[in-house]
Protein backbone atom coordinates (compact mmCIF):
# COMPACT_ATOMS: atom_id res chain seq x y z
CA UNK A 1 0.00 0.00 0.00
CA UNK A 2 1.23 3.55 -1.11
CA UNK A 3 1.55 6.76 1.33
CA UNK A 4 1.29 9.86 -0.06
CA UNK A 5 2.71 12.36 2.35
CA UNK A 6 3.30 16.20 2.35
CA UNK A 7 5.57 18.91 4.23
CA UNK A 8 3.84 19.75 7.58
CA UNK A 9 3.75 19.55 10.86
CA UNK A 10 2.82 17.70 13.91
CA UNK A 11 1.04 18.50 17.49
CA UNK A 12 -0.35 16.48 19.75
CA UNK A 13 0.21 13.29 22.06
CA UNK A 14 -0.28 9.89 21.12
CA UNK A 15 0.03 6.20 23.00
CA UNK A 16 3.29 3.99 21.90
CA UNK A 17 3.12 0.84 21.27
CA UNK A 18 3.86 -1.97 22.85
CA UNK A 19 7.61 -2.77 22.64
CA UNK A 20 8.31 -5.40 20.07
CA UNK A 21 11.03 -6.52 21.81
CA UNK A 22 9.18 -7.66 25.31
CA UNK A 23 6.54 -8.79 23.45
CA UNK A 24 8.44 -11.55 21.51
CA UNK A 25 10.42 -12.51 24.57
CA UNK A 26 7.43 -12.52 26.63
CA UNK A 27 5.84 -15.38 24.64
CA UNK A 28 8.64 -17.66 24.21
CA UNK A 29 8.99 -17.29 28.20
CA UNK A 30 5.63 -17.76 28.91
CA UNK A 31 5.75 -20.98 26.32
CA UNK A 32 8.92 -22.37 28.22
CA UNK A 33 7.53 -21.69 31.91
CA UNK A 34 5.47 -24.72 33.77
CA UNK A 35 2.09 -23.08 34.79
CA UNK A 36 0.07 -20.22 33.14
CA UNK A 37 0.97 -16.31 32.12
CA UNK A 38 -0.96 -13.82 31.75
CA UNK A 39 0.60 -10.99 29.03
CA UNK A 40 -1.08 -7.36 29.35
CA UNK A 41 -1.22 -5.36 26.54
CA UNK A 42 1.33 -7.18 24.33
CA UNK A 43 2.04 -5.95 20.47
CA UNK A 44 -0.30 -7.60 18.07
CA UNK A 45 1.98 -6.99 14.79
CA UNK A 46 2.62 -9.27 11.77
CA UNK A 47 6.06 -10.44 13.63
CA UNK A 48 4.90 -10.81 17.06
CA UNK A 49 2.54 -12.57 15.74
CA UNK A 50 4.62 -15.23 13.88
CA UNK A 51 6.07 -15.99 16.94
CA UNK A 52 2.61 -16.41 18.82
CA UNK A 53 1.79 -18.69 16.08
CA UNK A 54 5.10 -20.79 16.52
CA UNK A 55 4.85 -21.39 20.11
CA UNK A 56 1.40 -22.92 19.67
CA UNK A 57 2.78 -25.08 17.08
CA UNK A 58 5.83 -25.98 19.59
CA UNK A 59 2.51 -27.16 22.34
CA UNK A 60 1.98 -24.05 24.22
CA UNK A 61 -1.72 -23.43 24.90
CA UNK A 62 -2.51 -19.73 23.73
CA UNK A 63 -6.04 -18.13 24.62
CA UNK A 64 -6.32 -14.36 23.32
CA UNK A 65 -8.95 -12.41 24.84
CA UNK A 66 -8.96 -8.56 23.67
CA UNK A 67 -5.69 -6.83 25.04
CA UNK A 68 -4.80 -10.00 27.30
CA UNK A 69 -2.66 -13.06 25.36
CA UNK A 70 -2.79 -16.55 28.31
CA UNK A 71 0.02 -18.86 27.62
CA UNK A 72 0.43 -22.03 29.56
CA UNK A 73 3.57 -23.83 28.99
CA UNK A 74 6.05 -26.27 30.26
CA UNK A 75 5.46 -28.69 27.94
CA UNK A 76 7.21 -28.19 24.85
CA UNK A 77 7.71 -30.69 22.18
CA UNK A 78 9.25 -30.01 18.38
CA UNK A 79 6.65 -29.37 15.89
CA UNK A 80 4.61 -31.06 14.01
CA UNK A 81 4.92 -28.79 10.50
CA UNK A 82 7.07 -26.27 9.34
CA UNK A 83 7.37 -23.33 11.46
CA UNK A 84 6.88 -20.00 9.06
CA UNK A 85 8.22 -16.73 10.84
CA UNK A 86 7.61 -14.31 7.84
CA UNK A 87 9.49 -11.62 8.06
CA UNK A 88 10.68 -12.08 11.33
CA UNK A 89 14.01 -12.54 12.36
CA UNK A 90 13.58 -11.98 16.17
CA UNK A 91 11.43 -15.21 16.09
CA UNK A 92 13.54 -17.49 13.52
CA UNK A 93 16.63 -16.55 15.84
CA UNK A 94 15.63 -16.64 19.38
CA UNK A 95 12.89 -19.85 18.67
CA UNK A 96 15.96 -22.10 17.10
CA UNK A 97 18.04 -21.50 20.49
CA UNK A 98 14.74 -23.46 21.82
CA UNK A 99 13.95 -25.95 19.49
CA UNK A 100 17.40 -27.12 20.36
CA UNK A 101 16.68 -27.85 23.86
CA UNK A 102 13.45 -29.73 22.91
CA UNK A 103 13.46 -33.76 21.55
CA UNK A 104 12.46 -34.31 17.80
CA UNK A 105 13.15 -31.93 14.46
CA UNK A 106 11.90 -28.77 13.97
CA UNK A 107 11.97 -26.56 10.83
CA UNK A 108 12.00 -23.33 10.26
CA UNK A 109 11.43 -21.03 7.56
CA UNK A 110 10.01 -17.66 6.31
CA UNK A 111 9.52 -14.96 3.51
CA UNK A 112 12.02 -14.38 0.67
CA UNK A 113 13.80 -11.56 2.84
CA UNK A 114 14.02 -13.40 6.20
CA UNK A 115 15.73 -16.35 3.91
CA UNK A 116 18.81 -14.07 3.14
CA UNK A 117 19.45 -13.28 6.34
CA UNK A 118 22.28 -14.74 7.97
CA UNK A 119 22.23 -17.38 10.18
CA UNK A 120 25.64 -19.74 10.08
CA UNK A 121 27.14 -18.37 13.26
CA UNK A 122 23.99 -19.43 15.44
CA UNK A 123 23.30 -22.33 13.47
CA UNK A 124 27.20 -23.62 13.76
CA UNK A 125 26.95 -22.71 17.70
CA UNK A 126 23.90 -24.79 18.24
CA UNK A 127 25.79 -27.62 16.38
CA UNK A 128 28.19 -27.01 19.00
CA UNK A 129 25.68 -27.69 21.62
CA UNK A 130 25.31 -30.83 20.07
CA UNK A 131 22.29 -30.08 17.87
CA UNK A 132 21.69 -31.95 14.17
CA UNK A 133 21.30 -29.03 12.33
CA UNK A 134 20.60 -28.87 8.48
CA UNK A 135 20.40 -26.20 6.17
CA UNK A 136 21.62 -25.50 2.50
CA UNK A 137 23.21 -22.03 2.84
CA UNK A 138 23.09 -21.44 6.40
CA UNK A 139 20.41 -19.45 5.93
CA UNK A 140 16.53 -20.27 6.52
CA UNK A 141 15.25 -22.84 5.67
CA UNK A 142 16.38 -25.04 8.03
CA UNK A 143 15.79 -27.61 10.84
CA UNK A 144 17.27 -28.45 13.70
CA UNK A 145 17.28 -31.48 15.82
CA UNK A 146 17.01 -31.60 19.63
CA UNK A 147 18.11 -32.06 22.31
CA UNK A 148 21.11 -30.36 22.68
CA UNK A 149 23.36 -31.00 25.58
CA UNK A 150 26.43 -29.77 25.33
CA UNK A 151 27.71 -27.66 27.88
CA UNK A 152 30.02 -24.70 26.18
CA UNK A 153 30.01 -22.55 22.88
CA UNK A 154 31.61 -19.87 21.55
CA UNK A 155 29.82 -17.29 19.11
CA UNK A 156 30.46 -14.06 17.54
CA UNK A 157 28.48 -10.98 19.12
CA UNK A 158 28.80 -8.74 16.24
CA UNK A 159 26.44 -9.49 13.74
CA UNK A 160 23.13 -10.04 15.95
CA UNK A 161 22.83 -9.68 19.37
CA UNK A 162 19.88 -12.48 18.68
CA UNK A 163 22.21 -14.65 18.33
CA UNK A 164 23.55 -14.56 21.71
CA UNK A 165 19.67 -14.41 23.16
CA UNK A 166 19.05 -17.53 20.82
CA UNK A 167 21.46 -19.52 23.51
CA UNK A 168 20.49 -17.89 26.49
CA UNK A 169 16.73 -18.55 26.00
CA UNK A 170 17.99 -21.86 25.40
CA UNK A 171 20.33 -22.87 28.17
CA UNK A 172 17.96 -23.43 31.00
CA UNK A 173 16.57 -26.68 28.66
CA UNK A 174 20.15 -28.18 29.04
CA UNK A 175 20.46 -30.94 32.08
CA UNK A 176 23.56 -29.15 32.86
CA UNK A 177 25.17 -25.52 33.12
CA UNK A 178 25.84 -23.92 29.58
CA UNK A 179 28.01 -21.49 28.96
CA UNK A 180 28.74 -18.67 26.22
CA UNK A 181 31.60 -17.78 24.91
CA UNK A 182 31.39 -13.62 23.11
CA UNK A 183 34.59 -14.10 20.55
CA UNK A 184 34.06 -10.44 19.31
CA UNK A 185 32.68 -7.22 20.90
CA UNK A 186 28.68 -7.35 21.36
CA UNK A 187 26.77 -5.24 19.49
CA UNK A 188 22.87 -4.28 20.46
CA UNK A 189 24.02 -4.95 23.91
CA UNK A 190 20.91 -3.56 26.01
CA UNK A 191 18.54 -6.05 23.37
CA UNK A 192 20.82 -9.12 25.49
CA UNK A 193 19.71 -6.94 28.82
CA UNK A 194 15.96 -7.23 27.85
CA UNK A 195 16.20 -10.92 27.17
CA UNK A 196 18.20 -11.77 30.84
CA UNK A 197 15.76 -9.39 32.40
CA UNK A 198 13.15 -11.23 30.94
CA UNK A 199 14.46 -14.56 32.10
CA UNK A 200 14.87 -13.50 35.77
CA UNK A 201 11.04 -12.58 35.94
CA UNK A 202 10.38 -16.19 34.95
CA UNK A 203 12.63 -17.59 37.45
CA UNK A 204 15.95 -18.43 35.49
CA UNK A 205 19.08 -16.46 36.50
CA UNK A 206 22.36 -15.55 34.24
CA UNK A 207 25.82 -14.89 35.10
CA UNK A 208 28.10 -12.67 33.45
CA UNK A 209 31.38 -14.06 32.96
CA UNK A 210 34.66 -12.18 31.69
CA UNK A 211 34.00 -13.07 27.84
CA UNK A 212 30.22 -14.20 28.03
CA UNK A 213 27.58 -15.69 30.03
CA UNK A 214 27.07 -18.53 31.84
CA UNK A 215 23.85 -20.29 32.85
CA UNK A 216 23.39 -22.61 35.52
CA UNK A 217 22.11 -25.87 35.68
CA UNK A 218 18.96 -27.29 37.22
CA UNK A 219 16.78 -24.47 36.60
CA UNK A 220 13.44 -24.27 35.21
CA UNK A 221 11.05 -21.12 33.83
CA UNK A 222 8.24 -20.56 36.15
CA UNK A 223 4.92 -18.45 34.84
CA UNK A 224 4.77 -15.17 35.43
CA UNK A 225 2.59 -12.36 34.48
CA UNK A 226 3.34 -8.85 33.03
CA UNK A 227 2.37 -5.70 31.40
CA UNK A 228 4.25 -4.81 27.86
CA UNK A 229 5.54 -1.40 27.94
CA UNK A 230 5.82 1.25 25.09
CA UNK A 231 8.44 0.67 22.26
CA UNK A 232 11.12 3.71 22.08
CA UNK A 233 11.95 2.40 19.09
CA UNK A 234 8.84 2.65 17.52
CA UNK A 235 7.83 5.84 19.50
CA UNK A 236 11.02 7.52 17.87
CA UNK A 237 10.04 8.17 14.50
CA UNK A 238 6.96 10.49 16.26
CA UNK A 239 9.41 11.59 18.42
CA UNK A 240 11.80 12.77 15.48
CA UNK A 241 8.80 14.14 13.92
CA UNK A 242 8.13 16.49 16.64
CA UNK A 243 12.16 17.45 17.03
CA UNK A 244 11.64 18.46 12.79
CA UNK A 245 8.56 19.75 12.40
CA UNK A 246 6.58 20.74 16.13
CA UNK A 247 5.70 19.40 19.53
CA UNK A 248 4.87 15.80 20.50
CA UNK A 249 3.83 14.01 22.86
CA UNK A 250 4.50 10.12 23.62
CA UNK A 251 2.78 8.42 26.75
CA UNK A 252 3.49 4.62 27.73
CA UNK A 253 7.27 4.96 27.85
CA UNK A 254 8.64 3.76 30.79
CA UNK A 255 11.96 5.46 31.83
CA UNK A 256 13.09 2.81 34.17
CA UNK A 257 13.10 0.28 30.86
CA UNK A 258 16.23 -1.34 29.53
CA UNK A 259 15.74 -0.84 25.80
CA UNK A 260 18.55 0.65 24.12
CA UNK A 261 16.80 2.87 22.07
CA UNK A 262 15.99 4.71 25.08
CA UNK A 263 18.67 6.91 23.78
CA UNK A 264 16.51 8.44 21.27
CA UNK A 265 15.36 10.99 23.93
CA UNK A 266 19.16 12.16 24.78
CA UNK A 267 20.13 12.24 20.97
CA UNK A 268 17.65 14.30 20.03
CA UNK A 269 18.18 16.26 22.86
CA UNK A 270 21.73 16.87 22.00
CA UNK A 271 20.65 17.90 18.18
CA UNK A 272 18.66 20.81 19.80
CA UNK A 273 15.25 19.73 20.40
CA UNK A 274 13.88 20.21 23.59
CA UNK A 275 13.31 16.94 25.35
CA UNK A 276 10.88 16.65 28.69
CA UNK A 277 9.21 13.74 30.25
CA UNK A 278 6.65 14.00 33.09
CA UNK A 279 5.76 10.00 34.45
CA UNK A 280 5.88 7.55 31.27
CA UNK A 281 5.05 10.89 28.95
CA UNK A 282 8.01 12.34 26.58
CA UNK A 283 7.24 15.53 24.68
CA UNK A 284 9.49 16.28 22.15
CA UNK A 285 9.37 20.00 20.53
CA UNK A 286 11.50 21.21 16.89
CA UNK A 287 14.26 24.32 17.92
CA UNK A 288 17.37 25.21 16.18
CA UNK A 289 18.98 21.88 15.44
CA UNK A 290 23.13 21.21 14.62
CA UNK A 291 24.75 18.13 13.92
CA UNK A 292 26.40 16.09 16.23
CA UNK A 293 28.45 12.43 16.23
CA UNK A 294 26.27 9.66 17.12
CA UNK A 295 27.42 5.84 18.91
CA UNK A 296 24.35 3.79 17.59
CA UNK A 297 26.27 0.49 18.50
CA UNK A 298 23.65 -0.37 21.56
CA UNK A 299 20.61 1.40 19.38
CA UNK A 300 21.82 0.54 15.56
CA UNK A 301 17.73 0.24 14.80
CA UNK A 302 17.51 4.65 15.36
CA UNK A 303 19.97 4.88 12.67
CA UNK A 304 17.43 5.54 9.63
CA UNK A 305 15.26 7.53 11.41
CA UNK A 306 18.69 9.74 13.27
CA UNK A 307 19.89 10.06 9.85
CA UNK A 308 16.57 11.92 8.78
CA UNK A 309 17.27 14.05 12.00
CA UNK A 310 20.86 14.75 10.64
CA UNK A 311 19.48 15.89 7.28
CA UNK A 312 17.87 18.71 8.89
CA UNK A 313 20.36 19.45 11.44
CA UNK A 314 22.99 22.46 10.39
CA UNK A 315 26.43 21.30 9.78
CA UNK A 316 27.76 17.63 9.96
CA UNK A 317 26.00 14.76 11.97
CA UNK A 318 28.25 11.42 11.95
CA UNK A 319 26.60 7.99 12.74
CA UNK A 320 28.64 5.02 13.56
CA UNK A 321 29.43 1.99 15.36
CA UNK A 322 26.38 0.00 13.81
CA UNK A 323 27.85 -1.95 10.93
CA UNK A 324 25.85 -5.22 11.46
CA UNK A 325 23.24 -2.89 10.21
CA UNK A 326 23.94 -4.60 6.90
CA UNK A 327 21.97 -7.46 7.73
CA UNK A 328 18.75 -6.23 9.34
CA UNK A 329 15.25 -6.55 6.41
CA UNK A 330 17.78 -4.58 4.20
CA UNK A 331 21.02 -3.00 4.12
CA UNK A 332 20.25 0.11 6.29
CA UNK A 333 23.19 1.67 6.11
CA UNK A 334 22.64 1.88 2.27
CA UNK A 335 18.64 1.36 1.96
CA UNK A 336 19.05 4.90 4.42
CA UNK A 337 22.10 6.87 2.44
CA UNK A 338 19.98 5.74 -0.82
CA UNK A 339 16.44 7.34 0.12
CA UNK A 340 17.70 10.39 1.48
CA UNK A 341 19.71 10.88 -1.26
CA UNK A 342 16.59 10.79 -3.92
CA UNK A 343 15.34 13.49 -1.69
CA UNK A 344 18.31 15.87 -1.87
CA UNK A 345 20.13 14.80 1.21
CA UNK A 346 23.99 15.10 1.30
CA UNK A 347 25.06 11.72 2.96
CA UNK A 348 27.41 9.40 2.09
CA UNK A 349 27.21 5.49 3.92
CA UNK A 350 30.16 4.07 5.42
CA UNK A 351 31.27 0.98 6.96
CA UNK A 352 29.31 1.50 10.23
CA UNK A 353 27.50 4.18 9.61
CA UNK A 354 27.45 7.68 7.57
CA UNK A 355 28.16 10.84 6.87
CA UNK A 356 25.55 14.36 6.67
CA UNK A 357 26.61 17.31 5.35
CA UNK A 358 22.97 19.18 7.02
CA UNK A 359 20.88 22.08 6.22
CA UNK A 360 19.84 21.02 2.83
CA UNK A 361 16.11 21.28 1.98
CA UNK A 362 14.96 17.90 1.15
CA UNK A 363 12.56 17.46 -1.59
CA UNK A 364 9.76 15.14 -2.59
CA UNK A 365 10.42 11.42 -4.06
CA UNK A 366 9.68 7.76 -4.47
CA UNK A 367 11.04 5.73 -1.55
CA UNK A 368 12.00 2.22 -2.06
CA UNK A 369 11.31 0.46 1.15
CA UNK A 370 12.19 -2.87 0.09
CA UNK A 371 9.75 -4.10 2.75
CA UNK A 372 12.22 -2.71 5.61
CA UNK A 373 9.03 -1.15 8.01
CA UNK A 374 11.95 1.27 9.47
CA UNK A 375 12.89 2.93 5.91
CA UNK A 376 9.14 3.14 5.33
CA UNK A 377 8.66 5.58 8.59
CA UNK A 378 11.62 7.02 8.62
CA UNK A 379 10.90 7.79 4.51
CA UNK A 380 7.41 9.21 5.96
CA UNK A 381 8.71 11.34 8.30
CA UNK A 382 11.49 12.58 6.07
CA UNK A 383 8.17 13.96 4.14
CA UNK A 384 7.31 16.19 6.37
CA UNK A 385 9.67 18.10 5.97
CA UNK A 386 10.39 18.09 1.99
CA UNK A 387 9.32 20.00 -0.23
CA UNK A 388 6.42 18.70 -2.91
CA UNK A 389 5.12 14.48 -2.52
CA UNK A 390 6.80 12.16 -0.97
CA UNK A 391 5.36 8.45 -2.01
CA UNK A 392 6.38 5.92 0.71
CA UNK A 393 6.23 2.62 -2.31
CA UNK A 394 4.49 -0.25 0.99
CA UNK A 395 3.93 1.64 3.92
CA UNK A 396 2.33 -1.89 5.15
CA UNK A 397 5.61 -3.25 5.77
CA UNK A 398 4.99 -1.08 9.44
CA UNK A 399 2.64 -3.38 10.56
CA UNK A 400 5.30 -5.03 12.07
CA UNK A 401 6.29 -3.16 14.52
CA UNK A 402 3.85 -0.18 14.40
CA UNK A 403 0.28 -0.72 12.82
CA UNK A 404 -0.81 2.72 14.04
CA UNK A 405 1.69 4.22 12.22
CA UNK A 406 0.29 6.05 9.57
CA UNK A 407 -3.11 6.65 11.69
CA UNK A 408 -1.04 8.27 14.48
CA UNK A 409 0.29 10.67 12.02
CA UNK A 410 -2.94 11.80 10.37
CA UNK A 411 -4.11 12.08 14.32
CA UNK A 412 -1.32 14.59 15.06
CA UNK A 413 -2.04 16.53 11.67
CA UNK A 414 0.06 14.99 9.03
CA UNK A 415 -0.85 15.50 5.58
CA UNK A 416 -0.66 12.00 4.53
Amino acid sequence: MKLSVHKGSLNGTVQAPPSKSHTHRAYMLSALSSGTSHIRSPLFGEDTNATLDAVGMLGAEVRVEGDEVTISGGNLHAAESIIDCKNSGSSIRMLAGIAAGLPGKTLFTGDASLCKRPMLPLLNALKELGALVESENGCAPFSVTGPANGTEVSIRGDISSQFISSLLLGAPLSPSGVTIHVTTPLASRPYVNITISAMQAHGVFVEETEDGFFVPGNQQYKAADGFVSGDYSSAAFILAAGALTGKVTVTGLDENDPQGDKAVLDILSRFGAKVSRSGDAVTVEHDTLNGIDVDLSDAPDLFPIIAVVGCAASGITRLFGAAHLAFKESNRLETTAAFLKKMGADIEATDDGCIIRGGITLHGAEIETLGDHRIAMSGAVAGLIAEGETVIDDISCADVSYPAFVSDLKKLGGTV
